[in-house]
């Protein structure tokens, strides 16, 4: 991560989204980010991340026309993914995710466990 940052020494700002797991958010962080105040940590929320929305979207493209396709070159494949976006938004939806595993729950740094 130095390296990046000193990579980076032009930047006024630098931004790094993180999921909320809890070892983004130990002492060892904090310190990083106390030495380097122009780097800024985004947490996505924990179980409602827009990245498991991202995945869902690339999962289904996935299974609906590349698992499925028969591509005579890298233009036809993209072709073929074009067209099925396009056919996709007409009837497009948002995507309803909820978390469903009542045994587990975290709650701030502590994972809770059912038994």
């Amino acid at each position: 991560m130095k390296k990046f940052i000193r990579k980076a020494r032009w930047a006024k700002e630098i931004h790094i989204v993180l999921d909320n797991l809890s070892a983004h958010k130990t002492k060892a962080v904090q310190d990083f980010l106390t030495e380097h105040p122009k780097v800024r940590f985004h947490f996505t929320p924990t179980y409602s991340s827009w990245l498991n929305q991202v995945e869902i979207w690339f999962s289904k493209i996935q299974r609906d026309v590349i698992d499925r396709g028969v591509f005579t070159s890298i233009a036809d494949l993209a072709r073929k993914i074009k067209k099925y976006i396009q056919v996709y938004a007409r009837s497009a939806k948002p995507f309803r995710w909820t978390y469903t595993e009542t045994r587990r729950r975290i709650i701030g740094n502590v994972v809770e466990v059912e038994n």
